[in-house]
């Protein structure tokens, strides 16, 4: 096997492996979350570094992604259709997510997703959403394109960590609406 191969396939495990602990670490994260939020710093730490594990997983698993395509499939047009279309494959996968973030912000405000508050939850999470939005659509871009360097991951940190100050801004804002 070709060390390109064996990388892929190492990557591969490797992602799985920090599937099965960021499960743990998601299942830790809002278990633990109401307590968190009782001192803000401790708070804006707490959602940076989940968001850092976040789009750390997202970047891991698409490097193996472009790993895969590149290095184990065929050379056929369908298989790199994502390749070949990064920025609508990233601006779909982040639509997606954003929508699921926006879900998980209502349940941490409310406890349960209420479709009378739903449309307020949207609109106040807009700024913060599109701040998040940017960072993983940056990320996927980039790796999709073998173009991420340590330059353009710290931005994105450093895009996650303003969007985390946000984020515990509008749930202490929401706690004093409700």
């Amino acid at each position: 096997m070709a060390d390109s191969k064996k990388r892929t396939v190492v990557l591969g495990l490797v992602f799985v492996l920090l599937l099965v602990i960021a499960y743990a670490e998601n299942s830790s994260f809002f278990g633990s979350v109401g307590d968190v939020f009782s001192n803000p710093l401790v708070a804006v730490l707490f959602i940076f570094m989940h968001n850092i594990l976040v789009v750390s997983l997202i970047l891991l698993g698409m490097s193996f992604y472009v790993g895969f395509v590149v290095n184990l499939m065929s050379n056929r047009k369908e298989e790199y259709v994502i390749l070949h279309n990064p920025r609508i494959f990233a601006f779909i996968f982040t639509l997606i997510v954003i929508f699921i973030s926006i879900l998980r912000a209502s349940m941490l405000v409310y406890g349960q997703v209420f479709l009378s508050t739903l449309v307020f939850v949207v609109l106040l999470s807009t700024p913060n959403a599109i701040i998040e939005g940017y960072g993983i659509f940056q990320t996927i871009e980039k790796t999709l394109k073998n173009k991420m360097t340590i330059k353009a991951l710290v931005s994105i940190y450093l895009l996650f960590f303003v969007a985390a100050v946000i984020e515990v801004g509008y749930v202490y804002l929401l706690r004093g609406a409700v």
